[in-house]
């Protein structure tokens, strides 16, 4: 766990795994069904006591944290995120991402845990569901939006109110009924980003839509280091 194949982090950090949110396109759940031996509670979330100490004393990197589910879901006990934001406190050498679908609840936690800057706190946006207002505005803490999968075109007033960095993907795997975004689609994001002094990472399955030469990997100054 220490490499990913997730082209926008270091490494990946699963100390809760599961989701109970239920989306058709979640990847991480055919993951516990293909390595049961790893997941023993399936896609139920789970805590792993013995994974906290994971990264320390390494050197420093972008860490995706519960890769594998959704730490600030409804379902995760506070008690839960407190070890793990404990954790992040505790080696301020890496930078830790948090992404949810659940953002509201990032407010909760903001109320009783002062946040270190190499947190950076995430929600996703698929142009159906999740929306950019529910993060904590940018001028307080750092934040991001994951545009994946895009599903559809995202409304301008959504961009009234931007983040500190935009990620945008299409849908993979072979779902029935999986979506193939519209170029206009992807090139609305980058126009508001571009606007907004935002920088834009784009995943490799956009390459097939806007072409390897317009592909743009950018990284906020911060998690350049």
């Amino acid at each position: 766990m220490k490499k990913t194949k997730i082209e926008w982090c270091d490494s990946t950090w699963n100390p809760v795994t599961g989701c109970l949110h239920g989306c058709e396109y979640c990847y991480a759940r055919a993951m516990t069904k293909r390595f049961p031996a790893i997941y023993l509670n399936g896609f139920e979330p789970t805590f792993y006591d013995d994974r906290l100490d994971q990264f320390d004393n390494c050197k420093g990197r972008n860490i995706f944290v519960c890769s594998m589910g959704d730490l600030f879901g409804n379902f995760i006990p506070d008690v839960w995120i407190k070890k793990v934001l404990d954790k992040c406190k505790q080696n301020q050498q890496h930078n830790y991402l948090f992404l949810t679908k659940n953002p509201e609840r990032y407010w909760d936690i903001l109320m009783g845990f002062k946040l270190p800057e190499n947190i950076w706190l995430g929600t996703t946006v698929t142009g159906k569901t999740g929306r950019f207002k529910d993060l904590p505005r940018a001028e307080a803490v750092n934040t991001f939006i994951s545009i994946e999968p895009l599903l559809n075109d995202i409304p301008d007033s959504e961009f009234e109110r931007m983040p500190k960095w935009v990620i945008i993907g299409a849908e993979t795997g072979r779902r029935k009924n999986k979506v193939i975004p519209k170029k206009e689609w992807i090139d609305k994001i980058v126009k508001h980003c571009r606007e907004n002094n935002v920088p834009v990472f784009m995943k490799g399955s956009l390459i097939p839509i806007v072409g390897e030469e317009n592909m743009l990997r950018e990284f906020p100054e911060s998690l350049k280091k």
